[in-house]
């Protein structure tokens, strides 16, 4: 049964997003645009916090020269005649940090976890030409169609510098259990684990409004995804954590603002869903492991859609999560075929 605080489904209060350039008025201090993305999932919602003598921008987009010229026209438009003194970059991912180096540039102060620092600087400072040989052999040992890993090794691969902008030292930690004061309003930080390390989410003391960033979406789920920095980690069992514990805040009324999609209430109900929607992926994932499979092996169950090659990569790595947790689980365990492949099997 849902609790009393539940609602039966998700409602969304603002029918269409904004037009390109243009902003939705959410609430009093509290604006939302958004800005395009090269990839199948084409957009990101970011949102602009009135300080009174100022702005404070949560999540920037890419940075690319459509999304500057946006951005610019935003500033001489809705956003004319105050400065944006403050970005917050809800987590490292491109979509989300691409242009603080812009604002900084332009004077305004960066808002972000440590994490989200140190791996948004690190990847702007790493590029590369082609795929380094560490992740090729991940993507081999993975199970990567051998089509596309040659394709692969030949191609420049997605590099942040192409997105981000240079990222000036200094920044300000944001913290479980801190404080924010932003857009006439007081916000618990509480962060988000899974799809990026130490995800930042707000949540007002002052009305039940949520920015929720990647981590509450609304009819999507972010990609939990393991890679070749770190081929052990289980995502999967951070992500449903995550889950549990913000279901301890969320409320019915809560007017949730998301990173991509549209803004919605209902979350306890969100939540719950979510959970369901991992524990039977990973019961049909293990009763697809009757024998020993690769990653590659294992879209069907796990998605239950054709996977196309624009999101192959992405579906390679949220496969492997989800048999990494598996076998954390010890339901399942990983071995070596003679290919030096990995292939993973139920227990």
């Amino acid at each position: 049964m849902m609790d009393g605080n539940e609602a039966p489904m998700l409602r969304y209060p603002f029918a269409q997003p904004p037009e390109e350039g243009t902003v939705t008025r959410i609430g009093e201090g509290v604006l939302w645009a958004r800005l395009p993305l090269p990839m199948a999932l084409d957009h990101v919602n970011v949102y602009i916090l009135d300080d009174g003598d100022g702005w404070t921008v949560f999540d920037t987009g890419f940075d690319t020269t459509r999304t500057r010229g946006i951005w610019v026209k935003l500033l001489a438009g809705p956003l004319r005649g105050k400065q944006v003194r403050r970005v917050i970059a809800s987590h490292h991912h491109p979509d989300h940090i691409g242009l603080a180096g812009w604002f900084q540039a332009g004077g305004a102060e960066l808002l972000t976890s440590r994490t989200a620092w140190l791996f948004a600087r690190m990847l702007v400072l790493d590029e590369q030409e082609r795929p380094l040989p560490e992740t090729v052999a991940f993507w081999r040992k993975a199970g990567m169609d051998a089509t596309i890993l040659a394709k692969r090794m030949s191609e420049r691969p997605f590099n942040f510098a192409d997105v981000v902008a240079p990222m000036p030292l200094g920044f300000r930690n944001l913290r479980e259990g801190d404080v924010l004061r932003a857009g006439g309003r007081d916000w618990d930080v509480r962060l988000g684990q899974g799809h990026a390390p130490d995800q930042i989410t707000l949540w007002s003391r002052d009305c039940p409004l949520v920015l929720g960033a990647d981590q509450l979406l609304p009819s999507i789920s972010p990609n939990l995804g393991v890679y070749a920095t770190e081929p052990e980690a289980d995502p999967v069992a951070d992500w449903l954590e995550s889950c549990a514990r913000l279901q301890g805040f969320a409320n019915a009324d809560h007017l949730v603002l998301p990173g991509h999609k549209l803004p919605f209430t209902g979350l306890p109900f969100r939540l719950r869903q979510k959970i369901e929607n991992h524990h039977n992926a990973l019961r049909r994932l293990l009763a697809h492991l009757d024998r020993p499979r690769r990653g590659s092996e294992c879209f069907a169950p796990i998605f239950k859609r054709e996977v196309t090659d624009g999101v192959y990569g992405l579906a390679l790595v949220e496969a492997v999560a989800h048999l990494n947790h598996l076998a954390a689980q010890g339901k399942a365990e990983r071995i070596e075929d003679a290919d030096g492949i990995w292939q993973w099997r139920a227990i």
